[in-house]
């Protein structure tokens, strides 16, 4: 195995979404160029355009699908020798289908790691998901980076994310020359983020299911941006549960926003959501009674002590802090 080579020649894939558009702009402010260990090359890729107002200065902008044969070719031509691969679907849209969704985050990824080993790029960090855990009944609590991913089949994206860290772990064993650094996020919140889990904070009530605390685990986006840069300036390799530390249940939640909490039995849930998902009535079908159940809460042990990184919020910080800046864009609770 060939010795570890500082970072220079760096390439983000899902550049344009949420956490990649906050990397890109730290890494261009704070390290593209730097005296002493800056990097020379930051190719922000991305399947959308890049409107030329949001474009960065010494930032190569590319529009390509991480599915794209000629991927290998452009890590060539920009001698990239550091992937970050968050490019994934998060949040499908309405005409989304599972197979694209395969298509992306599973074939995506293989294919950034077969264009890595063919251009001999040394180091891959990956944002994987704590969702790769799965929404089990038995799950651990909390669970760390030796627990099963065992993922499930209902949900796309964490039956993807474990698929991928089952790639992940065949190409550690058959091309040990690419290094990885892989992150489990729990759930990310910041400034501006909407997904299927602040669209739980939306509603008139915050609906629970009955007997179940229902914990998340939340995970500041600065934090997020904090490990990835200093997972591409050091060396440091392995798998890291990426959380804030401890979790919030969804009562709490609902009480500091200032809304009813709803607790309704988990077959009745899924007796109305199999009825409305059909019908175009609802985004949620009945497995949304699991993900709301057994949410799998996230030790960062090891973030901390092998990692190095202690984040600066934990998990009620984290979502104090989203709820300020929600409040400070107009919108109120009640």
């Amino acid at each position: 195995m060939h010795a570890a080579r500082p970072a220079r020649h760096v390439l983000v894939t899902g550049a344009g979404g949420y956490i990649g558009r906050k990397l890109v702009a730290e890494l261009a402010a704070g390290h593209l160029g730097a005296e002493g260990a800056g990097l020379e090359t930051l190719v922000a890729l991305d399947v959308r355009e890049t409107p030329e107002a949001d474009e960065l200065a010494g930032v190569h902008h590319v529009a390509a699908d991480v599915r794209d044969p000629g991927l290998a070719e452009l890590l060539r031509r920009h001698a990239i020798d550091t992937v970050v691969h968050l490019a994934a679907i998060v949040t499908p849209g309405k005409q989304s289908s599972r197979e694209f969704e395969y298509s992306v985050d599973v074939l995506g990824t293989r294919n950034v790691l077969e264009s890595c080993v063919a251009t001999g790029v040394d180091k891959l960090v990956v944002t994987s998901s704590g969702a790769a855990y799965g929404y089990h009944a038995d799950n651990p609590v909390p669970l760390t980076e030796d627990d099963a991913l065992r993922g499930n089949p209902e949900f796309a994206y964490s039956d993807h994310k474990r698929l991928v860290e089952e790639m992940l772990a065949h190409y550690r064993e058959t091309h040990p020359e690419l290094r990885q650094l892989v992150f489990r996020p729990g759930a990310v919140l910041g400034d501006g983020v909407a997904n299927q889990i602040t669209d739980l904070f939306e509603k008139r009530f915050v609906l629970g299911v009955t007997g179940a605390e229902t914990p998340f685990t939340f995970v500041w986006d600065e934090d997020v941006v904090a490990c990835l840069v200093k997972g591409i300036r050091e060396e440091v390799t392995g798998s890291f549960n990426l959380a804030g530390g401890g979790a919030t249940p969804l009562r709490a939640i609902a009480k500091r926003l200032g809304r009813p909490y709803v607790p309704v039995p988990a077959g009745l849930i899924r007796a109305a959501l199999s009825l409305l998902r059909p019908l175009g009535l609802s985004q949620y079908g009945a497995e949304q009674v699991d993900f709301l159940r057994y949410r799998p809460v996230l030790s960062n042990d090891r973030l901390c002590k092998e990692f190095g990184y202690t984040p600066a919020l934990d998990s009620d910080a984290v979502f104090e802090h989203y709820l300020h800046g929600r409040e400070q864009a107009g919108v109120r609770g009640g």
